[in-house]
């Protein structure tokens, strides 16, 4: 079933963009990430030109995170105060990261720069997860290995403390902020909600229980996506509807099977298996980039 997205200028299958929009909700469900690091690059293979995959790629994780976060909030595992907070610096960052994005798009350098970020952030986040993911199964299965309740760091000994009772945490707000500032620039330069970066940085820079990152992390991707979609779509015009209305159709209902599925499986195992995923698109994306092409010259229109 062909269908032709007006923004894009490409003709697309329907079904092939709800499988993708399924794709990614199972993702935010079960990881606590918006999905963008996944649909965004998906959609550069099906031919959608970088600036359209960008920006409605933003647009399709505000509809997983919120069907996402929704279900956690049932389960009471989400810290609002937390989310607040990663919030706050989110919306800057997104600022920052649409004047990035506009002078980037002027240059005509934005599909490679995306493309860039894409390979290094993935791979490097990849092998770092999936490296302390692997420890942390190895230690869970020593019965001589006592994990201590509290541990503290460099980040404990920052002014303008908080305390954060859904995490159990009292640290300072500077630290969560700086989380979200860079998650918001990633949002608005890569299409992404931020996740693969930000829950990361929730468990080992801010110390949160893993119970409570997958839906705190939804709750701020859902705001600081959504607000960047706007601005995509005010300033540049590069959301297309239908793209994002069949995106969002399988996004939804992606994200419920998702949650279900996270609440049978341990934590470390589901941080391996998105380790995985990250470095399995990043190998397809620096294959693509690095590889010689079969046509060494094209012409495109460029996004007015």
């Amino acid at each position: 079933m062909q269908i032709y997205l007006p923004i894009a200028e490409v003709s697309v299958n329907a079904l092939t963009l709800v499988g993708l929009g399924g794709l990614v909700g199972l993702m935010s469900g079960l990881f606590g990430v918006g999905g963008g690091f996944l649909i965004t690059p998906l959609l550069f293979f099906i031919g959608i030109p970088p600036p359209i995959a960008v920006a409605t790629g933003a647009n399709q994780v505000v509809a997983s995170s919120v069907s996402g976060v929704l279900a956690h909030v049932k389960r009471k595992s989400v810290d609002f105060r937390m989310g607040g907070v990663l919030l706050v610096g989110g919306l800057i960052g997104s600022v920052l990261g649409v004047l990035v994005f506009n002078v980037l798009q002027s240059l005509g350098q934005l599909d490679l720069v995306v493309q860039l970020c894409y390979v290094v952030f993935l791979g490097l986040i990849g092998l770092m997860m999936l490296q302390e993911s692997v420890r942390s199964l190895r230690r869970s299965k020593s019965p001589t290995y006592r994990k201590r309740l509290h541990q503290h760091t460099w980040v404990h000994r920052w002014p303008l403390k908080m305390k954060f009772r859904a995490s159990g945490l009292y640290i300072s707000v500077f630290p969560p902020l700086m989380v979200g500032v860079a998650v918001g620039v990633l949002a608005a330069i890569m299409g992404v909600g931020g996740g693969f970066i930000m829950v990361p940085a929730m468990i080992y820079l801010l110390g949160m229980p893993t119970k409570v990152v997958v839906g705190t992390s939804l709750f701020q991707i859902t705001f600081v996506t959504a607000f960047t979609t706007l601005m995509h779509a005010v300033s540049y015009n590069t959301v297309d509807i239908m793209l994002a209305v069949l995106l969002i159709i399988g996004g939804v209902i992606g994200a419920q099977i998702g949650t279900g599925l996270g609440a049978k499986l341990r934590a470390e195992q589901l941080r391996i298996l998105l380790a995985l995923l990250v470095l399995l698109v990043c190998g397809k994306l620096a294959l693509d980039l690095f590889l010689t092409p079969d046509d060494l010259y094209a012409i495109t229109a460029g996004v007015q």
